[in-house]
């Protein structure tokens, strides 16, 4: 074959430092459409990225020339650099090092959009860490309890 060809979606979330509820509500909005702007800039098209007030998801689909690692460091070193300019409240802000990042197929990238856009409502019933550890025994991910 004469020609590269794939489609990976990826759901990827990440929190706050020290999961810190450091996202004001009424930013989340601005601060989606500034990802999604650093996804197409990278050429990963963003599908949805939403959140809380201490953590994001993404669902995107992974370019094939670029690694994970490099679109995680990319999104969140550019974001939380412009973050940071929103004004006095968040000049101290930054992203955890860590992050969660699943495949997700065809078929379930409607069912990801709408748990993504469900956020504030998800939150009301569960924290982000039992979120994580959800994500985590759905896709048999091994981990260490310590830092979640």
């Amino acid at each position: 074959m004469p020609q590269s060809l794939s489609k990976n979606y990826i759901h990827l979330t990440f929190s706050t430092k020290y999961r810190k509820d450091s996202i004001n509500e009424d930013k989340l909005s601005e601060i989606s459409k500034y990802i999604s702007g650093i996804l197409k800039n990278i050429d990963c098209p963003p599908i949805i990225v939403g959140g809380f007030t201490n953590h994001i998801h993404i669902l995107c689909i992974l370019n094939k020339n670029i690694a994970l690692s490099k679109m995680v460091e990319e999104v969140k070193r550019s974001s939380s650099k412009w973050i940071k300019s929103l004004g006095p409240s968040y000049h101290d802000f930054s992203w955890q090092e860590g992050y969660g990042a699943f495949s997700v197929s065809q078929s379930k990238v409607e069912t990801v959009t709408r748990y993504i856009l469900g956020q504030k409502e998800h939150h009301k019933k569960m924290t982000f860490q039992d979120e994580l550890k959800m994500f985590l025994k759905e896709y048999q991910v091994e981990y260490n309890e310590e830092f979640i």
